[in-house]
């Protein structure tokens, strides 16, 4: 059933960040007129977060270079935007939403786009240290970034790429660097064992001490509350300054849960953003919603996801129905590295690497499932992007030995 929204129908966005400030754009765009409110938790206009961990941490961008879109927007376009508010309950049976103050909000659709949060690490007392980070929010880059000082010394848990994108700033301006990932290498969970002995090498060749295999049993605090030092399995304690937790991100579901909606790992939608209630969507990095490439279900924590979404779900509430079929892809800027990545690695029994990873910092490194192109890992060559993205979105077929001879530009396996 498709609730076909009226002129006066409100349409209320729950989240404030990439996904919803983008669909309520999108909406617009598609030509609903409605009164639309867009309701977010952080004060200010919604900002882009992928940043965070670069160029605003660095201090390269501010906080006005990271608005999604201009201020005016919301004006213009007539947007009821709330910041610094939150929602705390979901009645979808009278069909609102109620505020922390007590207000309640019709809606005729309720778009869910609430993102997630840092996944907090369980330790005693570490959430009451102020030299404890975790990066999600601008609030959390203040916290923090008074401490990146030339000569402090940085523990950074958890290898992923927020954890490497921090320790590259902080090489940057001068601290000491330690990772201590859990798992046997850096990017374990989204890369091949040749792409992590890349980062591991750019990394240690940039003066951070990169422990894998580590794990991180406890901590030892001064008098003051602060962090001294990290505790490792061995026995081995890394004095500290400040520390940065990186272990992943947790999605905002519970809205969603105690209004009894589905929950696998976010919030369940079909290809059109649609949650089992007709009248409820959700969009971005809380979704879980199905793989059009290789079935099942999957859940995406990308600006690009989170964009597509919000286009998928504007067409929704507006009746003209587009699945979500974009091939999904990220991107990673470290030193001088940008990684982009296409397609998901999931699954497959074969890496090619185009270039070498020994040495220098341009290489491309292919997934294949059954000879077919599924994946790729291009680092500093924008132009072989291009050519991964089309290789992957067609599925290509093509000879490992042909993906490996840089002789032969990818195109013309195209």
């Amino acid at each position: 059933m498709h609730i076909e929204p009226t002129a006066t129908d409100r349409i209320v966005v729950v989240g404030g960040g990439q996904a919803g400030a983008d669909f309520v754009a999108a909406l617009r765009m598609a030509g609903h007129q409605g009164p639309v409110t867009l309701v977010g938790a952080e004060p200010g206009y919604p900002y882009a977060r992928p940043p965070l961990s670069k160029a605003y941490l660095s201090g390269k961008a501010t906080a006005e270079d990271l608005h999604i879109r201009p201020p005016a927007m919301y004006e213009q376009q007539g947007i009821d935007l709330r910041c610094g508010t939150r929602v705390t309950a979901i009645d979808r049976t009278a069909r609102h939403v109620v505020l922390a103050d007590g207000e309640r909000l019709s809606y005729a659709h309720l778009v869910l786009a609430t993102g997630g949060r840092a996944r907090r690490l369980p330790a005693p007392g570490l959430d009451d240290a102020p030299n404890v980070h975790y990066l999600r929010t601008l609030a959390d880059v203040a916290a923090m970034r008074h401490r990146f000082v030339p000569g402090a010394r940085l523990a950074v848990v958890g290898g992923g790429y927020v954890g490497l994108e921090v320790a590259a700033v902080a090489r940057q301006v001068g601290l000491d660097v330690t990772v201590i990932e859990a798992l046997p290498r850096v990017l374990a969970r989204v890369t091949a064992p040749q792409v992590s002995a890349f980062y591991q090498r750019v990394h240690t060749e940039e003066g951070v001490d990169i422990r894998v295999d580590t794990a991180v049993t406890g901590f030892a605090f001064a008098p003051d509350g602060l962090v001294a030092a990290v505790e490792l399995g061995s026995g081995e304690r890394i004095d500290a300054d400040l520390v940065l937790v990186g272990i992943g991100l947790v999605p905002d579901t519970e809205l969603a849960e105690q209004a009894g909606l589905a929950v696998d790992n976010g919030i369940v939608v079909d290809e059109y953003c649609r949650t089992e209630d007709p009248a409820v969507l959700a969009i971005g990095d809380c979704t879980s919603h199905p793989c059009g490439e290789h079935g099942g279900r999957r859940r995406l924590e990308s600006v690009p996801n989170a964009s597509e979404q919000a286009r998928v779900a504007a067409a929704t509430v507006t009746g003209s129905l587009q699945p979500y079929t974009a091939i999904p892809w990220f991107w990673s800027d470290q030193y001088d590295v940008k990684l982009q990545t296409t397609g998901l690695s999931t699954g497959y029994d074969e890496v090619v690497i185009r270039g070498t990873t020994e040495t220098g910092r341009s290489f491309a490194a292919f997934y294949l499932k059954d000879g077919l192109v599924r994946a790729a890992d291009v680092i500093c060559s924008p132009r072989d992007f291009t050519a991964a993205r089309k290789l992957v979105a067609a599925r290509a077929k093509v000879a490992p030995e042909a993906l490996r001879d840089l002789s032969v530009p990818l195109k013309q396996l195209l």
